[in-house]
């Protein structure tokens, strides 16, 4: 038989545990309203072409997510609950397509289900000293773009990041991998290059995107898409960098897919990659240094000579032409008698230094040494 003085205690336990099992309830969130969904401007949402193949819901979390961390918070509420790997799909995009967030930490917290997005920051003390740093620097440099047509904006960023950057493996180095290591350290790694560009693209009204995948010999890259007029090309900056001053390569600047496909494989798994069937912006092609025949590689070597340019920068449509110029003009030298004919100051002696990229079907002939 249960007395008074038991009674009396298994009520207060029952009130103390209710007090509790509300302050949890409470401090859950179970009970508080949701923020009401928020979208990008129409001007923030035209830099951001990934941010248009989200659902509308999955905008309303990237909304969430960018102003949250824009103002470095570290609590976000989101506008609805979502599965784990949702919200790790829509963290992982902004986190790539984002390069002013050089400041996010490497790691990121999730769950089965999110409700507040929970975000990790390196180096708290200095953020905003950094950001004003990378906000100056993002300023100098594209002031410093005189042309404004979206191909002389494409090649002069290449050229700014390839002279300016070092390229480091370095995935131990605090900054390696985003835009401050690369505009104001002078030092990253590939996916650094790759939000460098997109983020100073975006400065000076460019359309692009941060790509990742592997290569062909199955390592982790990043690299960019970007929109030059009506089309979309491909374009691997880390790789245009040898490293060498003044030196850059131009196999994989504004590449078509069948071109680039051959060393470059996208993951889709974050968001579709843009469909980059054209060519006509591709530096050989708008160059005039693309032979679809021997007889037109001979016609540009004629050209390029005539008019004093010692350095010949070729690319070939296929292995079949590129075998066959090499054995008809190179092995057997008949290179030499056409360069004769041109006119080209020689000197006493012609000499010629060949630097080849096969798989790539691109030949350099430098007869200027």
């Amino acid at each position: 038989m249960i007395t008074k003085k038991t009674a009396a205690l298994l009520v207060a336990l029952c009130a103390v545990l209710l007090v509790a099992a509300w302050r949890y309830i409470k401090a859950s969130g179970v009970f508080r309203k949701y923020p009401e969904p928020q979208y990008l401007t129409a001007e923030e949402a035209e830099s951001r072409p990934v941010y248009y193949q989200l659902k509308t819901d999955e905008k309303a979390i990237y909304t969430a997510l960018y102003r949250g961390i824009s103002q470095h918070q570290e609590y976000i509420p989101l506008p609805y609950e979502v599965d784990g790997s949702q919200y790790s799909r829509i963290y992982c995009i902004l986190e790539k397509q984002e390069g002013e967030f050089f400041f996010l930490d490497s790691v990121y917290y999730t769950a089965a289900k999110v409700r507040d997005a929970r975000v990790v920051y390196r180096n708290t003390g200095s953020i905003e000293y950094q950001e004003e740093k990378l906000r100056e620097k993002v300023g100098e440099v594209t002031r410093g773009a005189l042309n404004t047509d979206d191909y002389s904006l494409v090649r002069y960023i290449n050229d700014y990041l390839v002279d300016n950057c070092r390229y480091i493996t370095g995935e131990d180095e605090d900054y390696a991998s985003t835009a401050y290591g690369c505009l104001i350290e002078g030092e990253a790694n590939c996916e650094g290059y790759a939000k460098a560009f997109e983020l100073l693209a975006s400065e000076l009204g460019l359309k692009s995107v941060l790509i990742t995948g592997t290569t062909e010999s199955g390592e982790n890259h990043a690299w960019n898409q970007v929109k030059v007029g009506v089309n979309w090309y491909n374009i691997d900056v880390t790789w245009a960098d040898t490293d060498v001053t003044g030196e850059t390569r131009k196999m994989y600047f504004l590449c078509d897919d069948a071109t680039f496909e051959k060393t470059h494989y996208a993951d889709n798994t974050l968001f579709q990659p843009f469909p980059c069937g054209n060519a006509d912006d591709n530096y050989y092609v708008k160059n005039g240094l693309y032979a679809d025949s021997t007889e037109r590689a001979e016609e540009i070597i004629r050209r390029e000579l005539g008019s004093g340019n010692g350095v010949i920068e070729l690319r070939f449509s296929d292995a079949e032409v590129y075998g066959n110029f090499k054995r008809e003009y190179i092995e057997s030298e008949k290179i030499f008698h056409i360069a004769v004919e041109t006119g080209y100051p020689f000197g006493e002696q012609i000499n010629l230094s060949m630097r080849e990229n096969e798989s790539e079907n691109c030949m350099t002939l430098d007869f200027t040494g």
